[in-house]
């Protein structure tokens, strides 16, 4: 079994998973809802994101998709985090070009670096309101 973090947005979430492409690396697959007609969605929200999937290395996979207006839009809580761990020099390299990637436009930056307990840790908060978490042991 697989836990993988699913994000929603608005209207945003093609944007969002091109950019977490361009930081994470991998292959993205990208649904509208213009793919399934039976959805019945306004034609102006066609190309919206009925189901986006990021497989990224080192088995990360984030999903995500649009809400559009035919459904309330729940936005992210400051509960809600994606987590990145890991542990060794690959691991760290990985971590900290994606940490570096991701503050493009992030708030609330923790820098990744070498924390108390003997981690590398950081956090912040990117351009689309998401929580990333990282922490990789040596």
């Amino acid at each position: 079994m697989r836990l993988n973090p699913y994000l929603s947005f608005k209207d945003q979430a093609r944007e969002a998973l091109e950019f977490y492409r361009s930081a994470l690396g991998g292959e993205l697959d990208i649904r509208t809802y213009g793919s399934l007609p039976e959805m019945g969605v306004d034609p102006a929200e066609q190309e919206l994101v009925m189901h986006g999937q990021l497989d990224a290395p080192h088995g990360l996979t984030l999903m995500a998709s649009d809400t559009g207006t035919m459904m309330p839009h729940v936005r992210p809580t400051a509960g809600m985090s994606v987590s990145l761990t890991g542990s060794g020099p690959e691991d760290l390299e990985y971590v900290r070009s994606a940490v570096e990637a991701l503050s493009d436009g992030a708030t609330d930056v923790m820098p990744f670096e070498k924390a108390p307990w003997g981690d590398h840790y950081g956090q912040l908060t990117d351009r689309y309101g998401i929580t990333w978490m990282f922490d990789v042991g040596e």
